[in-house]
């Protein structure tokens, strides 16, 4: 990660960015309240921080997930995005809001803290990837973004090409009892993009162990297009 925060060099509203992901975090401390009109965000807050990405998504929002938790800061808007990088997902665009710069930037800083631990469990080769997320305890980031009930574990099942994913969702399901939040194919709640995704929700061990099953299929099959599918960081679902 790349820290300029203190950097007399650069300008206030940098806070860090990341390769992982290509991804960027920036403050706004008095943001135009015109600029704030038009940007759709479901409240309005004298201060936000956004981060942005190329491709990833999911740590991206698990990382500020945990951002939120830890500050006075509230998730006002997400965005998913078709610029992909040349893969078949999507990246996203995180808007917090806040009444204090400071917190803000330190929304933004536990993002980039926790970046790298959330891209453990993204797998690929050159034909595609599997991700998985899971957290025991999803805060307004995920509720905001993918409909999670706040205070409940919380999981994704996610891979491209599509069929992988709606594979390893029909395995998590019949794994362990979680409940269904969402399922995205191509054409139906994919923006579109080349992936099967599924949400669950439900006891925190069920959650993990439904996860944990669908990973092992998706490796399997992915794998059988390619090389073995690797991660760029150590794994954190255990």
């Amino acid at each position: 990660m790349i820290d300029f925060l203190n950097s007399t060099s650069v300008a206030p509203e940098f806070v860090g960015a990341d390769a992982a992901g290509d991804t960027i975090g920036l403050c706004i401390p008095n943001v135009d309240p015109e600029l704030l009109e038009k940007m759709h965000v479901k409240k309005h807050y004298s201060v936000i921080g956004i981060v942005s990405d190329r491709t990833g998504g999911g740590p991206q929002l698990f990382s500020m997930d945990e951002g939120i938790k830890s500050t006075n800061t509230e998730v006002i808007d997400v965005e998913w995005t078709n610029d992909t990088k040349g893969g078949g997902g999507q990246g996203c665009m995180i808007v917090i809001g806040g009444y204090d710069p400071s917190d803000v930037r330190e929304a933004i800083k536990v993002t980039f803290e926790n970046l790298h631990h959330y891209f453990g469990d993204v797998y690929g080769n050159d034909a595609g990837y599997v991700e998985l997320q899971y957290t025991a305890r999803a805060a307004g980031c995920l509720t905001e973004a993918l409909g999670a009930e706040e205070g409940k574990a919380f999981g994704i099942i996610n891979a491209c090409p599509a069929a992988i994913g709606i594979v390893m969702a029909d395995t998590a399901l019949k794994t362990a009892g979680v409940n269904i939040i969402s399922v995205a194919t191509p054409s139906h709640n994919g923006s579109p993009s080349n992936e099967g995704t599924l949400t669950i929700s439900g006891e925190s061990g069920a959650v993990r162990q439904a996860v944990i099953a669908a990973r092992e299929r998706g490796l399997e099959l992915l794998g059988q297009m390619g090389d073995k599918p690797s991660n760029d960081y150590p794994s954190y679902i255990q």
